[in-house]
């Protein structure tokens, strides 16, 4: 059984003066069947956050472009593109009066596994069929205090400091790297990167449910206009990135002919 890919990317200013996500998925251009996607909230004043964003995305894209599979693991290549971003939007406050920072998210396609990594609070998500496979973990400090068992979920939605980050590129310290992957991928496997103007409206189990029965184009539709509705005027940026691999039966050869 073949694969197809099929993927969608969303943005929304929500309620925001600003839009300040960024998020985009590309092919390789020597190489068929590898793609990447990247997702970045910034943060940091006006357009600082906007401009930290984008540099985690051409960052992404320029080493994705000199990926070389043969001396150079999907760690290597993932890693590079937070520590180089990090680098990069830390310059960027020398030659602007912002204090930029962003998160950031990568995810790595290739035709016999995917892998990504991860920065601060924006999330990865991994399902197969409508099972949560991973999500990854908060860089947070409620992220931290749910992990020591101190918050719950609901409460990590309302806690007065739930946007306080404790890792992201452009900050004094060195950025936290959380990679992960998986091989062999099947059919049904779905996956998300998303900021949290999104995930912090849903449970697992209803994105499970969008991306298990929708296509990526509707799963995104879905994801935005619910997120919408549910933060009654109150809504950050939001973004996101979905990727669903379908079973594709091979093609019968044709029946020989006479001519």
């Amino acid at each position: 059984m073949a694969l197809k890919v099929e993927t969608c990317v969303a943005r929304h200013q929500g309620d925001r003066v600003e839009q300040q996500d960024r998020v985009s998925i590309f092919g390789h251009p020597d190489r068929p069947g590898m793609m990447m996607a990247v997702l970045a909230d910034g943060m940091g004043g006006h357009t600082g956050g906007a401009m930290a964003a984008e540099q985690v995305l051409l960052k992404a894209k320029q080493n994705f472009e000199a990926f070389a599979p043969r001396e150079e693991t999907p760690e290597m290549l993932l890693t590079s593109i937070v520590h180089e971003s990090h680098l990069v939007i830390k310059l960027t406050r020398f030659t602007s009066e912002q204090d930029p920072h962003s998160t950031a998210v990568a995810f790595l396609l290739q035709p016999d596994r995917a892998d990504w990594v991860h920065c601060g609070d924006s999330r990865f998500y991994h399902y197969r069929g409508d099972q949560l496979v991973y999500r990854s973990p908060d860089h947070s400090l409620v992220g931290e205090l749910q992990r020591k068992g101190r918050l719950n979920e609901a409460g990590a939605l309302t806690h007065p400091h739930r946007n306080v980050l404790l890792s992201c590129l452009g900050s004094e310290r060195e950025p936290r790297v959380d990679l992960g992957g998986v091989a062999p991928l099947v059919g049904g496997d779905n996956f998300l990167l998303c900021s949290d103007g999104v995930w912090a409206y849903f449970t697992d189990q209803e994105i499970g449910a969008i991306l298990a029965t929708m296509n990526a184009r509707d799963a995104c539709q879905a994801l935005i206009s619910q997120a919408r509705e549910r933060a009654k005027g109150e809504g950050d940026n939001l973004s996101l990135a979905v990727v669903r691999l379908i079973d594709v039966a091979p093609e019968l050869p044709a029946s020989g002919r006479l001519h």
